[in-house]
């Protein structure tokens, strides 16, 4: 007991928080301070509007003059070992222990060596937590759930990120009251947790009857609707708002939720009768004849690519299925494996244009693509071949030469594929920088010397290889006295 005792003392008389002592004026006044100081740190902590209650062991304000006074006292008067208590005979009084817990050692803490800890250690410290008295929440807290908020005073709480319960709005007016407080605070989350509220405590004819004048709101609803995926409510409410074009979209967006090919077909084959406007309709039914389409030709090539028939399949394997492809891919794969077929084919490249109405620049585009993928430079020299009523053949490209010539190079093509489109580009400069970019030297040495730049090509010279084909083309240029040069 005399070595417990014998620890305090030590504790008391090296710690920087020394107990209260008659003596010491100076330290009962540090120590009031110091208390002071560490109450006011406590409202850092929490919210100024508050009210935080500090209450003690014994009831009274944490903070006061009285409670330091005797929190601190009570830590240094301890009555004399071995005496009795006052008015008893039989027990023997235990000697009080010495708090080492003031409000100052509270926010301080001291660890295990007798050094005072920061204030994150000492409340992250399960000792401590376990002495130090526990402070109520915040009545503020509180308020949400028991005050009477109006209306607009819950919005602006929840414009805040305040927690606000609204089952107290049981009255159709004040539901809708305090929509009207959300549509006109401009926060679109706040309007989505108001709708669904009153989407769970409202009939939905009601609910669809008032926000039919209420037109942000109602988006804000369809918007989370689709979000959330609930389609049957959705299609109520389209229905009741009389949107049949929407209702029919709608159900026409369920096919993304169908993964089998062939129940999809029967899915949009039943979509072809809905109410679209007519633009979308032709896009329906589009979609159905194109899938309709897929299924014969994926069933055929599957056929064909098994038993190892056809040379292009068992050249080039397909990697993926052309099932539910878009339309731009199904005709890429079309000129890939079918370019030859006959028109009255399924899988006929020009039969796919024609059902499908594709644009020329698309299917040259799409066609160009695919045969300079399979070098078949034959057919490319054929895609851009035309016979006019004589009997001449001339080449035009739809797209323009300058888009074929890097098409050909992202496919590697040869050095003398790409010179022969390249020269049919029109405008010079164009033509030169493709001809310089992709180093087509006898384009951009004939397109200098038709210039008459003289300056240029001796310029271009020196860029060429010493000794080779181009630099003796450009000497026999220069050298040529018939062409008058212009510089």
């Amino acid at each position: 007991m005399s070595r417990a005792r014998a620890d305090e003392d030590e504790y008391w008389h090296s710690s920087k928080c020394r107990a209260f002592t008659f003596d010491d004026d100076d330290d009962e006044l540090c120590q009031l301070k110091e208390s002071k100081r560490a109450v006011n740190s406590l409202r850092d902590i929490v919210d100024d509007d508050d009210d935080l209650e500090r209450v003690s062991w014994s009831g009274e304000p944490v903070g006061s003059i009285s409670w330091s006074i005797k929190e601190t006292a009570s830590s240094s008067i301890s009555p004399p070992e071995g005496s009795l208590q006052k008015g008893s005979s039989s027990y023997a009084a235990l000697p009080k222990q010495a708090s080492s817990y003031s409000l100052s050692s509270f926010f301080k803490g001291r660890n295990k060596l007798g050094s005072f800890q920061s204030l994150s250690d000492a409340l992250s410290d399960a000792g401590v937590k376990s002495y130090a008295p526990e402070l109520r929440r915040p009545k503020a807290d509180y308020k949400d759930y028991s005050s009477d908020w109006s209306p607009k005073d819950t919005i602006r709480r929840m414009q805040r990120g305040k927690v606000c319960s609204l089952e107290r709005f049981r009255s159709l007016q004040e539901k809708l009251m305090l929509l009207d407080e959300a549509v006109a605070v401009h926060d679109g989350n706040v309007i989505t947790a108001v709708l669904i509220f009153l989407k769970r405590t409202l009939k939905k004819e009601i609910l669809f009857h008032e926000l039919e004048v209420r037109q942000v709101a109602l988006r804000h609803l369809i918007h989370f609707l689709r979000e959330s995926g609930e389609q049957k409510l959705l299609l109520d409410l389209f229905r009741f708002l009389d949107r049949t074009e929407e209702v029919a979209l709608s159900q026409y967006r369920e096919h993304l939720n169908i993964q089998d090919a062939d129940k999809r077909k029967e899915f949009l084959k039943g979509c072809i009768g809905l109410p679209f406007s007519a633009e979308d309709a032709a896009h329906v039914q589009d979609h159905y004849t194109l899938l309709e389409r897929q299924i014969i030709i994926e069933a055929n090539d599957r056929h064909v690519e098994s038993s190892g028939q056809s040379e292009v399949f068992r050249k080039y394997p397909r990697k993926a299925l052309i099932l539910n492809m878009p339309l731009v891919t199904t005709l890429f794969y079309s000129c890939f494996y079918h370019y030859t077929e006959a028109e009255g084919t399924f899988s006929s490249p020009t039969n796919l244009k024609k059902t499908f109405k594709i644009p020329d620049k698309q299917y040259v585009l799409t066609a160009l693509a695919a045969r300079a993928k399979l070098r078949a430079w034959h057919d490319v020299d054929a895609l851009f071949t035309t016979k006019n009523w004589l009997g001449y053949t001339k080449k035009r490209a739809p797209i323009g030469f300058h888009r074929v010539v890097e098409v050909l190079q992202r496919n590697n093509a040869p050095v003398q594929v790409l010179q022969e489109y390249v020269r049919l580009v029109e405008d010079v400069d164009i033509r030169l920088n493709l001809a310089t970019k992709y180093k087509c030297h006898d384009v951009v040495i004939d397109t200098y010397r038709d210039l008459k730049d003289r300056i240029q090509l001796l310029a271009y010279r020196c860029k060429v290889e010493r000794g080779s084909s181009e630099e003796d083309k450009i000497d026999s240029i220069l050298s040529n006295s018939q062409i008058r040069w212009k510089n």
